[in-house]
């Protein structure tokens, strides 16, 4: 097992961050930063005065680490122990999870609970559950 060093500085700094730009996104547009319904509202039918926005939104989540490259000179070490199969159902199987949830991590968990949506509370108890779950039995019995 690859244990990950604990950096609460970073976390915090990154939450705080997170939260923020819900924030400013509520405040600018009046919408939830649900990241899933904004990447898949740059898709048709979706074409509208918003759209530039979203585009904008979904450029700035590929860029940051892009920046942070620039900034320190290095960005974190990261690896993943799947194969491009497992990653392409893993990935299809969060589309579908947002979809069928309507909506993502980030717009239940951290908007959805901020505004104290019943629904929000279900939707995030229910991934988290399971991505518990996953992790138990990847690491025990996988």
């Amino acid at each position: 097992m690859i244990a990950t060093p604990f950096t609460p500085i970073a976390s915090l700094l990154g939450g705080a961050l997170i939260g923020l730009s819900a924030v400013l996104l509520m405040w600018a547009t009046g919408r939830i930063a649900g990241v899933s319904g904004i990447a898949a509202r740059l898709f048709p039918p979706y074409e509208d005065r918003e759209f530039a926005g979203r585009l904008a939104f979904v450029a700035g989540l590929v860029a940051a680490p892009i920046l942070v490259r620039i900034v320190s000179g290095s960005l974190p070490a990261q690896t993943i122990a799947a194969g491009t199969p497992l990653l392409i159902v893993a990935g299809l199987l969060t589309g579908f999870g947002a979809v069928w949830g309507s909506g993502c991590t980030s717009g239940h968990g951290v908007c959805g609970l901020s505004r104290l949506s019943l629904r929000s509370l279900v939707a995030t108890v229910t991934f988290m559950a399971a991505g518990i779950a996953t992790v138990f039995l990847m690491r025990h019995w996988g």
